[in-house]
């Protein structure tokens, strides 16, 4: 029988399956069954021509050239292939003998005043005059874009505009009557849906490769969830499309996560809904507009969430606010817990930077917080996005010897001088002076200072004692603590 072919199907009755030979369908008790069960039993896998056909002449081939001299490396270049450049720099890998790699064109001479290729990548066709959407790092730091469509024209681009921070760029070429991609609706998008990927790996132009959508939502950025899928993807699929069975774009495919240099099974791709967003405002004015509050956050964990009366591990942990920021000027605090803006719930840590990105500069917007075992509203007035400034840690100077006092946490702490405070803008809290046993299990340190034991705000060693006291040695007891500018909370299991 050397057409055998075997498939399991849904059972027919329970603890049944059914195996498909020749044909036809034998139950595992040994029954034959109609030969109508057979044709429902095979799944075809989809058929991908058409929507090549139909998506194919939108997407395009963009290399980018630098002109000699720039970067050059001594000698006369890195020696690594331009194809192989954009996946060098994408990853951070340091090119032999420096940046610069020679062209087709350049010859690796240092006379040669034609420009260099640098790299390649990949775009598709937004409108029919000729925009283009493909990633920020495709096109940073290249002197000339040139863009080839399927019909092998070739046109010489400029960028509109670009932001790294989401990795979209929109590029313009004089054209018209180009084949533009129709977007679809990522939220409509499941996870096990079939996709596909068109662009240039290796400036291999309109290659094709398909796989699943593997997860949604995935947290690798500061403002974008991605698209997780195992559609192989290689250097040169940078800025092309991810497509769905409807011939509509979900996607823009930017990364790939690999241990050896090559495509792993994993890759990502920006949301389109976001892309598009991004792309809009830069074809408005060149730049993208964000909201900030000024706060640096981190995830909440489980153990925290119960810990304090949370719940739940849900919200935006604020470790630190900007002095005289939007967030410090409304009274958010070290430690507190945003769940909410503006009603939106804030799931995990990287939805906060997201909404409030997307939250018009100078508008008000409503915080909910968790502070202390209990909820309250904060209105802020949210600021303009701004470069990030360098961070400066703080040092406390050592309080008085003579102030050290034992806990049975294993915390031998101490009062918090004037100057101490002034200079770290607390009003109160106890140094942690030496540390052992269950704190030090928990991740304290020598240094810190403690700002809540309990969900109970600490004025001092006193104070400090007398909650360490009534704490339980069979329950976890949370710490609030500032190391340097930022506040975390740890969790002390006495009994462990």
């Amino acid at each position: 029988m050397s057409d055998l072919i075997v498939s399991t199907v849904r059972p027919l009755q329970r603890g049944r399956r059914v195996v498909l030979v020749a044909g036809l369908v034998i139950g595992l008790s040994g029954a034959w069954l109609p030969q109508a069960v057979a044709a429902q039993a095979r799944v075809e896998l989809p058929d991908f021509t058409e929507l090549v056909e139909k998506v194919g002449p939108s997407v395009v081939n963009i290399r980018t050239l630098e002109r000699p001299g720039r970067n050059a490396a001594p000698g006369g270049g890195s020696g690594v292939e331009p194809s192989m450049e954009e996946f060098f720099r994408r990853f951070g890998i340091p090119l032999p003998g420096g940046r610069g790699a020679p062209g087709p064109r350049g010859g690796g001479g240092g006379g040669d005043e034609e420009p260099q290729q640098r790299g390649v990548g990949s775009g598709f066709i937004l409108s029919s005059d000729g925009f283009v959407m493909t990633n920020a790092h495709v096109v940073d730091g290249a002197d000339e874009l040139l863009v080839t469509l399927t019909d092998k024209r070739e046109f010489k681009a400029r960028v509109i505009g670009a932001d790294k921070r989401t990795d979209v760029a929109v590029v313009k070429i004089e054209a018209t009557g180009l084949p533009a991609v129709k977007l679809g609706d990522v939220g409509k998008l499941k996870v096990g849906e079939w996709v596909m990927a068109i662009g240039s790996p290796f400036g291999l132009e309109n290659s094709v490769t398909a796989g699943i959508v593997s997860a949604k939502a995935r947290d690798t950025g500061d403002y974008l969830p991605f698209i997780q899928t195992d559609v192989a993807i290689n250097p040169g699929n940078s800025g092309g499309p991810l497509i769905n069975l409807r011939g509509e774009v979900v996607g823009i495919n930017s990364q790939i996560y690999s241990r050896s240099g090559g495509f792993m099974g994993i890759s990502f791709a920006i949301p389109i809904d976001e892309a598009k967003n991004v792309a809009d405002q830069l074809r408005l004015s060149g730049r993208v507009i964000r909201g900030r509050i000024g706060v640096t956050i981190a995830p909440v964990t489980k153990d925290v969430a119960e810990s304090i009366g949370l719940g739940k591990p849900a919200g935006a942990l604020v470790r630190g606010a900007e002095s005289g920021g939007p967030a410090d000027k409304a009274g958010v605090e070290a430690g507190d817990i945003i769940t909410k803006v503006d009603g939106k719930v804030i799931e995990k840590s990287g939805d906060l930077p997201r909404i409030v990105g997307n939250t018009k500069p100078g508008s008000k917007a409503v915080l909910q917080v968790f502070r202390r075992g209990s909820y309250r509203d904060v209105s802020v007035t949210v600021a303009e996005f701004e470069p990030d400034a360098p961070v400066r840690v703080a040092h406390s100077e050592s309080a008085a010897p003579g102030a050290a006092a034992k806990s049975a946490l294993g915390l031998t702490v101490s009062d918090l001088s004037d100057s101490n405070k002034r200079d770290l803008k607390l009003r109160g809290g106890v140094r942690v002076d030496a540390v052992d046993g269950a704190a030090a299990r928990a991740g304290l340190r020598e240094g810190d200072v403690i700002l809540t034991l309990d969900n109970t705000e600490i004025a001092d060693t006193k104070q400090f004692l007398a909650v360490a006291g009534k704490a339980e040695k069979s329950r976890a007891v949370s710490v609030m603590l500032r190391r340097g500018e930022w506040v975390n909370y740890l969790v002390i299991r006495p009994g462990r």
